[in-house]
């Protein structure tokens, strides 16, 4: 009988270990945080992406606050993704196909300091990746500046419930805004020529 009980409670062990997931996060600012969710919750790997406030000095800020106050904060992206299926590098790599790395005023037809576009980092080793892709985007188009922050990440703060998977909850409006706001044609004229 203790031969079998070990054998199940090894079993079970190994189980749980083998289906453990290798959780990470990143922070990106895109613009209206609302795509930014939309886009990154296709992708596989990523786990959940939560709509929020980042790169400011103000706590816990609403989002008139960090639109028409002196906040600091970007509107962002918490992306939670599984290392094990896909890494930093290819969310980066995803990141900048999905802004304007050349828009200094904003993102889109969302302009003010609250949708700059931010690439937020922990380690040195993210920094580094950042850097570097923007190295890889300014050979690519010459004569351009990529205008996006670099900046270390310190505290986020999830938006009102009512941001969150916006997309979803609330298609038609978020349909008619995103075609309004001209973002995919903007896309598609930045990194398909």
């Amino acid at each position: 009988m203790k031969k079998i009980f070990s054998i199940i409670l090894i079993i079970l062990l190994t189980s749980s270990v083998s289906s453990a997931k290798n959780i990470k996060e990143v922070y990106f600012a895109g613009g209206c945080f609302w795509c930014m969710e939309e886009f990154f919750e296709k992708v596989k790997g990523v786990e959940e992406v939560i709509s929020g406030y980042t790169g400011g000095n103000t706590e816990n800020p609403t989002y008139k606050e960090v639109t028409y106050g002196n906040t600091g904060h970007f509107e962002a992206a918490k992306i939670i993704y599984d290392e094990d299926v896909i890494n930093y590098k290819k969310l980066l790599n995803l990141y900048w196909q999905n802004i304007d790395p050349f828009d200094a005023a904003g993102q889109f037809c969302d302009k003010g300091s609250s949708y700059r576009s931010v690439a937020f980092y922990k380690t040195q080793n993210e920094k580094d990746e950042i850097k570097n892709s923007i190295t890889n985007i300014e050979k690519k188009f010459k004569g351009k500046k990529v205008v996006t922050f670099i900046k270390k990440f310190e505290k986020f703060y999830p938006a009102e419930d009512y941001h969150q998977d916006y997309y979803q909850e609330n298609f038609m409006n978020y349909l008619l805004y995103k075609k309004a706001c001209g973002r995919e044609q903007t896309l598609k004229n930045i990194w398909n020529n």
